[in-house]
């Protein structure tokens, strides 16, 4: 289920919905997100909240949450920060609801648990820059966000040579899925696990040595996550191995993921990244191309344009 597109002057919302947020931070941010979408921005009144590490209780993070996508004003809504706690409101969220009024949600880290169980609801959602983490620090790529919110299709293309590369060559097409490669982990076993039957898998995460990400691939292999899976892109693993160890985190990927006969691409600029936090919608057909002569992934429009909902 596509949501409707950011509308010109359209309102963002902003939610807390795990770790407590700094208040500069978030203040920085949202102005920046006005700037950039040229549109209006509102918090949540409990996005500030504390309840020790976390930004309020569970249940009054998930009413905040509720409560700003059932307003008809507000078109999208962006996640302040991660941290952890976002999988404290999955019990507690009408997903039902949800499926009824489908919006574009972003987040990324901690927020996987909730991309993760938005796409097992059937609703297109975002892996893509926060308010307090990336728009405050200048991390968010304008560009990508824009296209996405805005119902544009969107068309990443890395010459050879570039931060993202091809470990494995091939075509694949396939929805998109995954997020920070730990909370996908995580997620297994639980009512909300992550579905990759048939889908190009995105992973990513930020210091972790190599051979925890080698724990947690295998994981998902034995798991038999990684079994239908049609495609692979790795994020940029931002602190996950360094020259000085034995095995590179990009070995790691290749002795386990190898063998199963797709492509694998490394350093896609999503989530924890130092710089150009790109937006990238989840449950839209996609395609990637992988090779010697570059990186490519097509995505379909995420969002539908006001045009479209009244011919649907």
């Amino acid at each position: 289920m596509r949501p409707v597109a950011l509308r010109p002057n359209g309102k963002i919302g902003v939610v807390s919905t795990a770790s407590c947020v700094d208040g500069d931070a978030l203040v920085k941010g949202c102005a920046e997100l006005s700037t950039t979408m040229g549109c209006e921005v509102t918090v949540s009144p409990i996005a500030l909240e504390r309840d020790g590490d976390f930004a309020g209780g569970p249940g009054a993070r998930t009413a905040a949450l509720m409560e700003i996508w059932q307003r008809e004003d507000v078109d999208a809504i962006v996640c302040a920060r991660g941290g952890y706690g976002s999988n404290y409101l999955l019990p507690l969220m009408d997903f039902d609801f949800l499926r009824r009024q489908p919006k574009a949600f972003v987040g990324y880290s901690d927020n996987t648990s909730i991309l993760l169980a938005l796409d097992r609801a059937g609703i297109v959602s975002f892996h893509g820059p926060m308010v307090a983490s990336d728009f405050a620090c200048g991390r968010a790529d304008e560009i990508s966000f824009r296209a996405a919110l805005r119902g544009e299709k969107l068309d990443f293309d890395f010459a050879a040579g570039s931060s993202v590369n091809s470990l494995i060559a091939g075509e694949a097409r396939g929805t998109i899925t995954g997020g920070c490669l730990s909370v996908v982990v995580a997620s297994v076993g639980t009512p909300w696990e992550i579905a990759t039957e048939g889908k190009i898998l995105f992973l990513e995460d930020v210091n972790e040595k190599p051979f925890r990400v080698d724990r947690m691939l295998m994981q998902l292999l034995l798991a038999k996550k990684l079994c239908g899976v049609r495609g692979i892109i790795f994020g940029k693993m931002l602190g996950c191995s360094t020259a000085s160890e034995e095995e590179s985190v990009r070995e790691v990927i290749r002795r386990i993921v190898g063998v199963l006969g797709i492509p694998v691409v490394f350093g896609f600029p999503s989530g924890h990244v130092e710089s150009g936090n790109l937006t990238l919608p989840f449950g839209v057909p996609a395609v990637l191309r992988s090779s010697e002569a570059g990186v490519r992934l097509q995505v379909e429009a995420s969002t539908l344009r006001e045009d479209q909902v009244s011919n649907s």
